[in-house]
């Protein structure tokens, strides 16, 4: 136990299935409280809930469509009136939307996939703030991708490009916010087997990224909790501040 997280009041974006879901299972298992969010995916997001209350937990679900700037920050908004205030902000939904090569992108594509991966995060953040400030252990977790250091697979550079935007944005918001007392993080994860991959990836697309990997296997959510539990962590990475984690088999190594 990681006595330093009980109490922390969470918002974790997407936390309805894959790794959303697992860092919200863990944050409360810690004695965290979580709000756990969802666009479309209802019952999944019940289901998170009903687990965490079942082992004694609090979590409260909250729907919001974060490509929205305006839904986003309604979002956090009733997270923090539900919570009392918020101390982590884990930046975590996000999508390909689907395959689509540059020479077949448009505007509406380009809108949603940006929305999804870059304002979703900006938002939530903008949002947060002063909540965050009035925490004094508080810190904001964003989610980027090992796609946003090689390009991505095929049909994939816009999200791929979206997810080093966050890279970039993490490094930034960290010099913004860190004379509020306020960490600012990301974890990068490699080839995860998520509802993710399930939707956008052919069986023989996933074995071509598996041979890629030193440790030759996909991952899975529950791989990348630990991080998330360390980047909330203040005894565990108080003095951690701008930084990337990559959680990735060692399919890339920095």
């Amino acid at each position: 136990m990681l006595e330093d997280l009980k109490g922390l009041r969470a918002l974790v974006t997407g936390s309805s299935t894959g790794i959303g879901a697992a860092v919200a299972k863990a944050y409360a298992a810690q004695g965290m409280r979580v709000i756990v969010h969802y666009n479309s995916s209802e019952a999944q997001a019940n289901a998170v809930v009903a687990e965490i209350r079942a082992a004694g937990g609090e979590a409260h679900a909250l729907k919001a469509d974060v490509s929205s700037g305006a839904q986003t920050e309604d979002l956090v908004g009733k997270a923090a009136d539900k919570l009392g205030g918020l101390d982590v902000l884990v930046n975590n939904a996000g999508a390909l939307v689907k395959r689509t090569p540059i020479a077949e992108v448009d505007d509406a594509f380009f809108d949603s996939v940006v929305d999804l991966n870059v304002r979703s995060v900006v938002m939530a953040a903008k949002a947060a703030l002063p909540h965050l400030k009035q925490s004094g252990r508080s810190s904001v977790i964003n989610l980027s991708s090992v796609a946003a250091r090689n390009g991505g697979g095929p049909g994939s550079s816009l999200y791929a490009s979206s997810k080093a935007f966050v890279l970039n944005l993490t490094r930034g918001m960290a010099k913004e916010f860190v004379p509020f007392g306020i960490r600012v993080n990301a974890v990068s994860p490699g080839v995860i087997m998520t509802p993710f991959h399930e939707r956008y990836s052919t069986p023989e697309q996933i074995e071509a990224m598996r041979k890629t990997i030193p440790m030759e296997r996909v991952g899975t959510p529950q791989d990348n909790v630990g991080v998330f539990l360390f980047l909330a962590s203040p005894a565990m990475s108080g003095y951690i501040t701008g930084q990337t984690i990559e959680v990735n088999g060692g399919q890339y190594m920095v």
